[in-house]
C-alpha cells in the first residue's frame, strides 16, 4: 500500500479514538465529581449539593452516550484499518480489549441505570454508593484501555518469537513502566477537563440568569479542583520523561528536535523543525539544557535522530503536538490560579468576578480538551513507525483499503462526529442560557 494509504488509516484512527478521549474525559472526571457531590448532599446543605448533582449528571449522561456511541467505530476500524495487529500481537491486545468491554458493560448493566433513573426508589447512602460503582466502573474501563496503549510503546511481560507475541507474566504486562504515567494522565487530564467544563459553563450562566446556590457550590469546587489537579498533573509530566527517554528515545529526541548526536544538546523553545535538512528554522533555544530531556547510548551521549535514520516519528508533528500541550496547560494554570485568587476574595461566588474575567472563563472552558489531544496526537504519532514499539511497525499491521475509499470513510466519519458536537454544544449553550429545565411527570402528562 502507498504511503498516504499508511497516513489516511492513522488520521482516520486518531480522529475516531481522539473523539472518544474527548468525551471519556468529561464523562471520567465528571464521574468523581459527581461522586463528591453526592455524598456531600448526604450531609449539610442536601438541598443545594443535590440540585449541583442534578445538574451536572445531564451533562455526564450525554458524554457518556456520546462516547460509549463513538467507540464502536474504533473498534470497527481497529479490525478494518489494522487486520494484521491480531496476528502479531492477539495475545495481548485482545485479551485486554475484551476485558475493558466487559468491564464497561457490567457496570453499565448494574449500575448506570440506577444512577440516572433510580435516584427516587433508593436511599440516599445507597444511590450514593451506586453513584461511586459508576465512576470506579469507568475508571478500570480506561485502565484496560491505558495498559493496552502504555503496554505498546513499552511492551514488556512478552516475548517476540515466530512473528508474534506469546504473554509470559501478566502484571508485567499491564503495569508496564508506561502504565502509571499514562493513567495518571489520562485520569488527571478528565477531573481538569471536568473542573475547566464547570468553571466555564458557571462563568457563562452568570452572564445570562441570576446565580443560584447549586452553581455557587459547582464552583467553588471546581476553582479548587483546577489548580490541585494541574500541580499533580505537572508532577506526572516531569516523572514520565525518563520512562520516555529510556524507551522511547526517538520520540524524546523528535520531542526536542536534536538531530545530530554529538551536538550540544540545548533546550529549543521554537523552531520550525526541516525533516529534510536536518535542521531547525527560527530557533530559539536555551543552550546546554537539553541533555535530560533525551536519551542516552553507552557512551553517555545524547541520541539524535541521526541514529533513528528510516525509523524517524513525524519530528515537526511530535515537536509541535507536545508545545501544544504545553502551552495550553500554562494557559490553564494561569486561568486556574488567577480564579482560585479572584473566587476566594469573592466567597466563591462567580457573579461578583469582573465581567471580562467571566468571559475568560467561558472562552477556557474547552482548554482541558486541547490538552488532552495536543498530548494524545504527540503520545500516538511519536511512536511511529512502531505499532509495538521496537518491533511491529504499522506498515505490517495495514489492511489494503485504497486511498480514496479511506478518504471518503473519513469524511463520513467527520460529518457524523461534527453532527455529536453540534448537539452537545447545542446543549451547552442551552442550559447555559435558560439552565436545565426538569421534566416531571404525572398520570401521563409532562
Amino acid at each position: 500500500m502507498t504511503q498516504s494509504a499508511l497516513w489516511l488509516s492513522q488520521l482516520q484512527f486518531f480522529s475516531s479514538v481522539g473523539f472518544v478521549l474527548l468525551f471519556l474525559a468529561i464523562q471520567l472526571g465528571l464521574a468523581w465529581l459527581l461522586v463528591y457531590f453526592r455524598v456531600r448532599s448526604l450531609g449539610a446543605d442536601p438541598a443545594g449539593w443535590l440540585a449541583a448533582y442534578r445538574f451536572w449528571v445531564r451533562v455526564f449522561a450525554l458524554s457518556f452516550f456520546l462516547g460509549f456511541s463513538a467507540s464502536i467505530p474504533v473498534l470497527v476500524q481497529l479490525g478494518a484499518l489494522w487486520p494484521a495487529l491480531m496476528a502479531k500481537a492477539g495475545n495481548v491486545v485482545g485479551p485486554l480489549v475484551a476485558a475493558g468491554l466487559v468491564t464497561v458493560f457490567v457496570f453499565k448493566s448494574c449500575f448506570l441505570g440506577a444512577m440516572l433513573f433510580g435516584q427516587r426508589r433508593l436511599s440516599g447512602r445507597v444511590h450514593a454508593f451506586v453513584v461511586f460503582m459508576v465512576a470506579l466502573g469507568l475508571t478500570l474501563t480506561t485502565a484496560w484501555f491505558v495498559a493496552l496503549l502504555s503496554w505498546m510503546h513499552v511492551p514488556e511481560g512478552a516475548v517476540f518469537t515466530d512473528g508474534a507475541y506469546r504473554v509470559t507474566d501478566w502484571f508485567q504486562v499491564i503495569f508496564n513502566p508506561a502504565f502509571a504515567w499514562y493513567a495518571g494522565f489520562v485520569v488527571l487530564a478528565s477531573v481538569l477537563t471536568a473542573a475547566f467544563l464547570m468553571l466555564g459553563l458557571v462563568a457563562a450562566q452568570t452572564l445570562h440568569r441570576p446565580v443560584e446556590p447549586h452553581q455557587r457550590l459547582a464552583f467553588a469546587v471546581a476553582a479548587w479542583v483546577a489548580p490541585i489537579s494541574l500541580v499533580a498533573l505537572v508532577a506526572v509530566l516531569l516523572g514520565s520523561v525518563s520512562m520516555t527517554t529510556q524507551y522511547q528515545p526517538a520520540r524524546a529526541a523528535a520531542t526536542a528536535a536534536y538531530w545530530h548526536t554529538g551536538s550540544s544538546p540545548d533546550l529549543v523553545l521554537f523552531a520550525l523543525p526541516d525533516t529534510d535538512t536536518g535542521v531547525n528554522h527560527a530557533r530559539v533555544a536555551i543552550r546546554g539544557a537539553g541533555a535530560l530531556l533525551l536519551g542516552h547510548d553507552a557512551q553517555g551521549q545524547p541520541r539524535g535522530l541521526d541514529q533513528f535514520a528510516g525509523m524517524l516519528p513525524p519530528v515537526p508533528l511530535t515537536f509541535w503536538s507536545f508545545r501544544v500541550a504545553f502551552l495550553g496547560g500554562l494557559l490553564m494554570i494561569l486561568v486556574a490560579v488567577g480564579t482560585l485568587w479572584r473566587a476566594a476574595h469573592h466567597d466563591y461566588n462567580p457573579a461578583a468576578l469582573s465581567r471580562r474575567w467571566r468571559y475568560v472563563l467561558s472562552g477556557s472552558t474547552f482548554l482541558g480538551w486541547l490538552v488532552m489531544l495536543a498530548g494524545f496526537a504527540h503520545v500516538l504519532f511519536g511512536a511511529y513507525p512502531f505499532a509495538v514499539n521496537g518491533t511491529v511497525t504499522l506498515s505490517e499491521i495495514q489492511g489494503d483499503t485504497p486511498p480514496r475509499l479511506l478518504l471518503v470513510s473519513s469524511v463520513l466519519y467527520w460529518f457524523m462526529y461534527g453532527l455529536f458536537f453540534a448537539g452537545f454544544f447545542h446543549m451547552l449553550r442551552h442550559i447555559a442560557r435558560f439552565g436545565v429545565v426538569p421534566v416531571m411527570r404525572s398520570r401521563g402528562k409532562a
